[in-house]
């Protein structure tokens, strides 16, 4: 198959056609040729859409897609159709599935799931047998059979001495731990930021410091064994200045923000909306504003959606007794497109976070591999249902005026557009 992509500015500071339009030739999932103009034949798969822009193709490093065991919520096949239409050639996978990803076997079977789709799936497995943060799970094994790192996800490891050994055993084979900052004994039974809004809605607090108390411990765990951290979707102001510090002293630790901790603060909490109820809580307006800091400065190293589909039996219920979670895939863009610069944004989710967990930037060029996102960055609108395409209809973004669309992917020799 030969895909012709028409007039699309080249959004790419690694690619000689940064921010140039050209015309873009793929013959079997290699860009052949990239030109001012490209005559089209009638064999060619023509791609003319409206003020396109091209891209490496995106990263999410925190995707949930519920099989095995949550199907009701997500599928690996919808999931990754959704990543793809969302601009996704690559999405990154917890583990919080039923049975937890904490075997071989497992992360095998999720990779089985994935193959012949566009969008490639790369497991995170579970830190600890059954994210249960007791046992140490199988972790070699594990990255042998294709996971890239180590997470029990939205579960903080307790036992200080688990998490020293799991930093210091990962280093024999180059793994990437991840630690969820949060310290349960502070947080307690807290379901909202603790501050001034939560007094008023009277929702129980779990303040920041849980958070900071967390990434302190895990900082000074890393300065002791070395190795390699990952310390996922953190939501403060001072969370960013404790990584800042950890970075200049040399330390390993790379960081990740979500789309709605970057857009979203806990002003939205007053209609006790439970597609607002998120982990960690949504922070205040000065946080928000100290995280697109922390981005633009480089200290946070990447924008994830932290997609996690929740059914609406555990959703659309009180705000106490919801679950945790928002999807995030159809919505990311146009989110975070309102707050970042373009360039700033694409960096974030393409080469900044393949690099941290090993995968290859595929730069546009001639002759190199086609993994590509299509979108338009100025495209403004109303974020609605009709615009979700997950089975699970959990977005914090809804009736919210998004800017920037995803048009779909090129990769794996595949074409696919919304």
């Amino acid at each position: 198959m030969t895909t012709l992509i028409k007039s699309a500015t080249i959004i790419d500071s690694s690619s000689p056609y940064h921010n140039q339009q050209k015309d873009i030739l793929i013959i079997n999932g290699i860009i052949d040729k990239i030109a001012n103009s490209i005559v089209k034949k009638e064999s060619y798969q023509v791609v003319t859409l409206d003020n396109l822009h091209v891209s490496c193709g995106w990263f999410d490093t925190s995707v949930s897609f519920g099989e095995p065991g949550f199907e009701e919520r997500e599928t690996i096949k919808n999931g990754l159709n959704v990543a793809a239409k969302s601009g996704f050639t690559a999405v990154a996978v917890n583990a919080n599935s039923n049975p937890v990803i904490d075997s071989k076997s497992a992360v095998e079977f999720l990779i089985h799931k994935a193959k012949g789709f566009a969008t490639n799936l790369y497991p995170i497995a579970a830190l600890t047998q059954k994210s249960k943060g007791i046992d140490m799970a199988e972790l070699y094994d594990m990255q042998q059979s294709g996971a890239i790192a180590f997470n029990d996800y939205k579960k903080s490891i307790e036992n200080d001495n688990l998490m020293k050994v799991a930093l210091l055993y990962a280093q024999n084979f180059d793994g990437l731990v991840f630690s969820f900052p949060k310290n349960n004994s502070i947080a307690g039974e807290g379901i909202a930021n603790e501050g001034i809004n939560s007094t008023k809605l009277g929702l129980k607090g779990s303040p920041a410091l849980a958070e900071h108390i967390q990434i302190a411990r895990d900082l000074y765990l890393l300065e002791y064994t070395g190795g390699k951290l990952h310390i996922p979707t953190i939501s403060s102001t001072k969370s960013v200045d404790l990584i800042k510090e950890a970075k200049k002293k040399g330390l390993q630790v790379t960081c990740s923000v979500s789309a709605h901790h970057l857009t979203l603060n806990d002003d939205e909490l007053h209609g006790f909306d439970s597609n607002f109820k998120t982990s960690p809580p949504l922070r205040t307006k000065s946080d928000t504003k100290s995280l697109i800091k922390g981005i633009k400065s480089g200290v946070i190293d990447i924008i994830t959606s932290d997609h996690n589909p929740i059914d609406i039996e555990h959703k659309k219920v009180e705000f106490s007794e919801a679950k945790d979670g928002v999807i995030g895939l159809e919505s990311m863009f146009g989110a975070v497109n309102s707050v970042l610069n373009l360039e700033e944004f694409i960096e974030n989710i393409t080469s900044k976070p393949k690099a941290i967990f090993g995968l290859e930037n595929q730069s546009i060029q001639e002759n190199n591999k086609a993994e590509i996102t299509l979108f338009n960055p100025e495209s403004n609108y109303i974020f609605t249902k009709k615009h979700i395409i997950s089975t699970s209809k959990n977005s914090p973004f809804l009736n919210k005026e998004l800017k920037g669309k995803a048009y779909g992917i090129y990769a794996n020799s595949q074409l696919i557009l919304n």
